[in-house]
């Protein structure tokens, strides 16, 4: 487990209604979805204070400080927890997630893709390989979702190490993509300069890699663990390729 993914236990940032809208974008990753449907600038006009953007738009300053709030997660420790509880976390905590994170991730990519396509560090191909990553995890999850976990919440099966085993390495190939995904963006480092969408799309790919790790070693190091016989010995790395 490596540094970035000890320090996913989230720091819940303080929310201030005098502080810019653009920074509370970089800082909270999915503020971006709720300052577009609220449709707050924070990326032009990111220098305006919340309150007085929410108040030039008629908005309620306490119900979308509420709103921002209740996206910021943290993460309370789970490994001791049974199978089935474990398995509602993940869920809960990383599948729901993941399908609200990676759609608006692919809609600021290709924005940024467009706006900076002349700046010799736009990530060009990002938006694409997001998609892709999207329907690879999308259809993962599913797969889990309708078949091994409801064989876990079963009880398990003789046979249930098969689809433990595509499953650990389905896990390999997200570990590999969240590896292209970093080296595209310079470790979700934006540049100097760069613009608030930049800067919150990269804060999101940041939060997209820890989340992903953290999950991923949730169900190879942990729940899996619970079902495979003692006769099987686990797969030789449990790492996903992606947390060295």
């Amino acid at each position: 487990m490596n540094a970035r993914q000890q320090s996913a236990q989230a720091e819940v940032y303080v929310l201030d209604g005098q502080q810019a809208i653009g920074q509370i974008a970089v800082q909270i990753p999915g503020a971006t979805a709720i300052f577009r449907r609220h449709k707050l600038d924070f990326c032009c006009g990111g220098q305006v204070s919340l309150a007085q953007a929410e108040s030039e738009k008629g908005l309620d300053v306490v119900e979308v400080m509420r709103e921002l709030a209740n996206i910021q997660r943290t993460d309370e420790p789970v490994e001791h927890e049974s199978p089935d509880t474990l398995i509602d976390h993940i869920l809960e905590r990383y599948h729901a997630v993941h399908r609200e994170q990676l759609p608006e991730l692919i809609r600021m990519a290709r924005r940024v893709e467009a706006v900076h396509r002349d700046h010799s560090l736009v990530p060009t191909g990002l938006a694409d390989l997001l998609e892709e990553a999207k329907q690879d995890l999308l259809s993962h999850m599913i797969k889990e979702e309708n078949i091994l976990f409801p064989m876990f919440k079963a009880g398990g099966n003789p046979f249930v190490s098969q689809p433990i085993g595509v499953m650990r390495a389905e896990h390999t190939q997200h570990g590999e993509m969240l590896e292209q995904l970093m080296q595209l963006c310079n470790n979700a480092s934006p540049p100097q300069g760069a613009c608030n969408t930049w800067r919150a799309l990269y804060a999101g790919i940041a939060q997209l890699h820890d989340d992903l790790i953290n999950h991923i070693h949730l169900e190879n190091n942990i729940l899996f663990s619970h079902f495979e016989t003692s006769a099987q010995a686990p797969a030789k790395s449990a790492c996903c390729g992606s947390c060295g």
